[in-house]
């Protein structure tokens, strides 16, 4: 590339270079530093809210130890935030709901997550809300969500991602709310394994100690969708 034609990338539109940053930011934190010291359009285009909604966030076991005591790198996780980006929203969400037990905030920042298509926000909003007394309406709502993802096949994953925070992010902080009978999705009267659920984790859980291969599989056979949800339930109070 010459001079004259490397010069010339400076003028391109703001729009463009938005573009620009947002496909670097997505593929890395470090290359979005690195654009963004390259000219001043670049700068200026890393400084939109759509960029730091964009920014890879890397799981807590990649993260680099540093950043939690860089006074940069909190002023730049501090910006993401303000300009919502969802995986940082599900992470604050989860430190509300079971650190600081703050929950309507925790929820809130759940449903913000949520609404941009942020799968495991959505499976630890639907679990959240099926472990709600409060109302039959907000146990609907969680069900409708749990069964969204099922039909997806999103589940595995969302659990797997929710595991990872809760485990790694604050080892030893997490309290996680107990499951008492009202909290039970299943009501059907006439379904054969509504109120089971509690007795197959426990038996999944103790063939996992085993390394017993009847420690896999969850309740996958199980065909009532609320009775595997009771399961899930089960499972997620007990992630950390």
């Amino acid at each position: 590339m010459t001079i004259d034609c490397f010069s010339n990338i400076a003028f391109l539109p703001n729009d463009i270079w938005v573009a620009i940053t947002i496909k670097v930011a997505s593929d890395s934190i470090r290359e979005l530093c690195s654009l963004r010291m390259t000219c001043k359009a670049a700068r200026d285009a890393g400084d939109s809210d759509i960029v730091h909604r964009s920014v890879s966030i890397p799981p807590p076991h990649a993260t680099p130890w540093w950043w939690c005591l860089s006074p940069e790198a909190k002023r730049f996780f501090d910006r993401c935030m303000v300009a919502g980006h969802p995986e940082l929203l599900f992470r604050e969400a989860l430190r509300e709901l079971f650190i600081r037990h703050n929950e309507n905030v925790g929820l809130q920042m759940l449903n913000s997550a949520t609404s941009t298509g942020h799968v495991a926000a959505k499976y630890a909003l639907s679990m959240t809300l099926l472990l709600r007394t409060d109302g039959n309406d907000e146990k609907q709502k969680g069900l409708e969500l749990y069964r969204e993802l099922d039909a997806a096949g999103s589940l595995a994953d969302c659990k797997a991602r929710c595991f990872s925070i809760l485990t790694m992010s604050w080892p030893g902080e997490v309290q996680m709310p107990r499951i008492e009978e009202q909290h039970t999705v299943c009501a059907a009267p006439r379904c054969s394994t509504r109120g089971h659920m509690p007795l197959l984790y426990d038996y999944r859980r103790r063939a996992a100690e085993r390394n017993s291969v009847h420690a896999f599989g969850g309740a996958a056979h199980i065909p009532c969708i609320q009775c595997r949800a009771d399961y899930d339930l089960q499972a997620f109070v007990n992630l950390p």
